[in-house]
């Protein structure tokens, strides 16, 4: 049975006239009391949009994608593919209208997106990118999720790990192999000859950031704990911007801890990183290698060409449409995980002295 608005207000200790104020906007009404009436319609699930509410049951062609910024070529090339796949002049079961939300990276953008969609009877969603691992917002996305999951649309998460949805099946979630990566990255370093490695890591708190980095600090851990201490000491976390890598790296090199490659959380922080290092009079792979991650289009035209880890952003897109429409079924237990390639290129080389130390 549909929630009322009165229903809203009883449980938010509010009148209905103060919650039509909150969700209308534009009207006056004091923090406190907007933050009771918006957990109210959080944990009832109201959706204001009454001939929506009664239409729950029924979803349109419409499929939210939400990435963090369509601007980073890693969503473009995700979206870009998923909507290609959801070609509307393509077989009739493959069309959708694919409307790309950009959440920054906000969970309260993320869940607010969700919301609407949810209004809007989408189709389906999919969710794309690292997911900030903080147990609240874990928590409402969960349940946010399960009540659009519940009105038989499909919900898809890509490129984030598992997520636990109560009631009903597991949703469909493609993972990359980012620990693997991350792993080989680094053991390629190693196998050059390299003892001090900088890494520099995305945010804290984000699944990404937390799975690159446990494959890196593995495959020091297994080579010689004693690298694995040095090296512990060369890691920075950084935003996955280019100037986070360029300011990151300048941070490493006043620090004046000795370093001969930087390992970087993706090629754009790579790039920001051969900045600063050559801006410090140092030469790349001569003096330092480095190396990015996610094997975006650019990582091949940079001089000299970016050893990375490549992530199959493009299949991964393709997979996520045929999920969200149901062309192709889960595997069991809901989860597919996407392989990633070690791509060595020229930004990678021996440490200076051509020899290997230890």
């Amino acid at each position: 049975m549909a929630v009322t608005l009165a229903e809203v207000a009883v449980h938010a200790g509010v009148s209905p006239a103060t919650v039509s104020r909150v969700l209308n906007g534009g009207y006056p009404v004091a923090g406190g009391t907007r933050t009771r009436v918006e957990r109210a319609v959080e944990e009832l699930g109201y959706i204001a949009n009454g001939p929506a509410r009664a239409l729950a049951a029924a979803t349109s062609d419409l499929v939210g994608v939400l990435v963090h910024d369509v601007a980073d070529s890693f969503f473009g090339i995700l979206a870009g593919s998923l909507q290609s796949a959801l070609d509307p002049t393509g077989p009739a079961d493959a069309r959708r209208l694919a409307v790309v939300c950009n959440t920054g990276g906000a969970p309260a953008a993320e869940l607010a997106y969700l919301g609407l969609l949810e209004g809007q009877r989408a189709g389906g969603v999919v969710l794309t990118g690292g997911a900030v691992e903080e147990p609240d917002h874990t928590s409402a996305l969960a349940a946010r999720i399960a009540r659009i999951a519940a009105t038989g649309a499909p919900v898809v998460l890509c490129g984030r790990p598992p997520l636990p949805v109560r009631p009903g099946p597991p949703v469909a979630t493609v993972v990359f192999d980012d620990h693997g990566g991350a792993f080989r990255l680094a053991e390629h370093l190693l196998t050059l000859g390299h003892r001090h490695i900088a890494y520099l890591a995305g945010p804290p708190g984000l699944s990404t950031t937390r799975e690159r980095l446990a494959g890196h600090r593995a495959a020091l851990r297994r080579h010689d704990p004693e690298v694995f201490d040095t090296c512990a000491a060369l890691t920075v976390h950084a935003g996955f911007e280019r100037a986070a890598g360029y300011d990151a790296t300048r941070e490493l090199l006043r620090r004046g801890r000795p370093f001969t490659a930087v390992a970087a959380a993706n090629d754009t922080v790579a790039t920001g990183a051969v900045a600063a290092l050559r801006e410090a009079g140092l030469r790349i792979p001569g003096d330092v290698s480095v190396a990015g991650f996610d094997d975006l289009p650019f990582a091949v035209d940079t001089g000299p060409a970016l050893t990375t880890v490549r992530v199959p952003l493009r299949e991964a897109g393709v997979l996520a449409a045929q999920l969200v429409t149901g062309r192709r079924s889960q595997p069991p237990g809901g989860i597919t995980t996407l392989p990633t390639e070690l791509m060595v290129r020229g930004s990678t080389a021996p440490p200076p002295t051509g020899r290997r130390t230890s």
